[in-house]
């Protein structure tokens, strides 16, 4: 086995997780959805033996890596301490190791054929879990109120995260992304969830400041919003209007604080009974604070919280409450879990590559627009924002299908980084340019162009210019070429063109790169 077997196994490590579901009953169900996590858990060890390696270390990547393994294997040491259940700790464990599965995967410097089998199978997996999980939430039966829970992709927002990207900072428009985009927003006003919908605000935001790399651009992007700001709002009108229960439900969910005795919003207290019932389990101890309950611990609703409840839950209903699931919000779970020591590191490195895979995106769209592999950083910070605006609602790494597609998403952003990073030039090689080296011929050298590209680092040989930045990215000789005949033509980019408009992509309109026969110098 060479190659030729990797993108069977891309497309099995995700498909199969697709279809899982969250049974309607927590004691069964749980030897079908075995089997489903089994399949991908075999595609990502053989994607690991044959996927690619870096050469060269970088610190966001390492910084990222060592969090994670902290987190994974830092729970060994709390369930040793702690003694929780077994059958709880790995369960609930279960998601993050899909996580760390699928960024040791796609952390790696791929080519751009397999990239683009990465995204489509992304792509294809988010759009059957969106229809499976609303068909299977139907067909359990029951009014809205009962079903709305269980008709809400785990991934939902990560879907809308990359259509987003495709509308607003691609510009690229099709009929079927249309039609899912248009589901995705369906989807949320049927569950009557408002996370959902705040969700997807802070993306669109967040798809508008990646397209907008200097201030003359922003304002073409804002007016790009309102136009579909006003497209979402009528979407939402017809179908107030065509499920008028739909829309009684949405109004008793935003008043619903007017109608409690306590005059708060009931979803928001427990939420906050839960996080301080696990903030005082984890601060009652040195040990705890440090090494954490670990998972699978059993957490309850905080009795403080308990009279803003009234006439809400009783008081043996509000005590009868005893989880061991991962906590509904992620951060102050994860201190809950790991402690100080193995908890915290995780969400903290998720932040800062994210942080800073946006600045350097915006900054690398401004100077190098036509870079390659920079559409599928937008992608790919796209597709992992969507993990801090899941939280919002709930913990995105519960579920096993997030957990592994977040993680994929993580492992192609850092990765990409790290490749436009070893050639690009970035912030701080603009502030203190380098000394320019002295003309080898007795010939005067010609002036730059007002847009040309930056001196890049001193491991691409001076001179070649965007000619050898594919190849130095490991791309394969056909984008090399094209980069070629771009640098020996003279063109530069007068302004930022759309990310993504003439570079490869699962929802790009071009034909993905053919395959050449098994051999030593094969594509990965």
């Amino acid at each position: 086995m060479r190659h030729q077997y990797a993108t069977p196994w891309i497309w099995i490590f995700l498909l199969p997780l697709a279809v899982d579901y969250k049974a309607t009953d927590a004691n069964t169900g749980h030897f079908a959805q075995f089997i489903l996590v089994l399949p991908a858990i075999a595609a990502g060890l053989a994607l690991l033996l044959i996927a690619p390696r870096f050469h060269e270390r970088a610190r966001l990547r390492s910084l990222v890596t060592l969090s994670i393994m902290l987190c994974i294997f830092g729970s060994i040491v709390t369930q040793l301490i702690q003694g929780n259940d077994v059958g709880n700790y790995l369960r609930t464990l279960l998601p993050f190791v899909l996580f760390m599965l699928g960024y040791l995967v796609a952390c790696r410097p791929w080519s751009e054929y397999r990239i683009t089998q990465f995204e489509k199978a992304l792509y294809v997996a988010n759009v059957i879990s969106l229809v499976f999980t609303f068909g299977y939430g139907m067909a359990t039966g029951g009014g809205l109120e009962d079903v709305r829970y269980r008709i809400i992709s785990v991934t939902l927002l990560g879907l809308q995260a990359v259509l987003l990207h495709e509308f607003v900072v691609a510009r690229r428009y099709s009929f079927s992304t249309i039609m899912v985009f248009g589901a995705t927003i369906v989807v949320s006003l049927l569950s009557v969830t408002r996370s959902l919908l705040v969700g997807t605000v802070l993306l669109f935001l967040l798809a508008m400041a990646l397209s907008a790399p200097t201030m003359r651009h922003a304002w073409r992007a804002l007016a790009r919003s309102f136009v579909i700001g006003a497209l979402l709002a009528g979407m939402a009108g017809i179908a107030a209007l065509s499920f008028p229960s739909v829309a009684e439900h949405w109004t008793q969910r935003i008043f619903a604080s007017e109608e409690t005795a306590s005059g708060k919003d009931p979803t928001t207290i427990t939420r906050l009974a839960e996080m301080r019932d696990q903030y005082d389990q984890v601060t009652a101890d040195a040990g705890t604070l440090l090494f954490g309950a670990g998972y699978g611990h059993y957490y309850r609703y905080s009795p403080a919280y308990l009279p803003d409840l009234a006439g809400q839950f009783s008081k043996k209903d509000f005590y009868a409450i005893n989880e061991w699931a991962a906590g509904h919000n992620f951060w102050v779970y994860q201190l809950f879990a790991g402690g100080l020591v193995f908890g915290i590191a995780l969400p903290l490195a998720t932040l800062v590559a994210l942080g800073i895979c946006c600045l350097s995106y915006r900054y690398w769209r401004a100077v190098v627009p036509d870079a390659p592999l920079l559409p599928v950083l937008g992608r790919a910070i796209m597709l992992f924002a969507a993990l801090p605006a899941t939280s919002i609602g709930g913990n995105p790494l519960g579920p096993r299908f997030s957990g592994l597609v977040f993680g994929i998403a993580l492992g192609l952003m850092i990765a990409t980084h790290a490749r436009l990073q070893r050639a690009l030039p970035t912030a701080r090689a603009r502030r203190f340019p380098r000394r320019p080296r002295a003309p080898l011929t007795p010939h005067a050298a010609q002036p730059a162009p007002p847009f040309a590209i930056p001196d890049l680092p001193s491991r691409i040989e001076p001179g070649s210019g965007r000619a050898d930045l594919a190849s130095t990215l490991g791309l394969s000789s056909t984008i090399a070429r094209s980069a070629a005949h771009t640098s020996a033509h003279g063109s530069t980019p007068t302004a930022p063109r759309p990310a993504g408009a003439s570079q490869f992509g699962a929802l790009a309109p071009r034909r993905s790169p053919a395959q050449r026969s098994n051999g030593p110098d094969n594509a990965r």
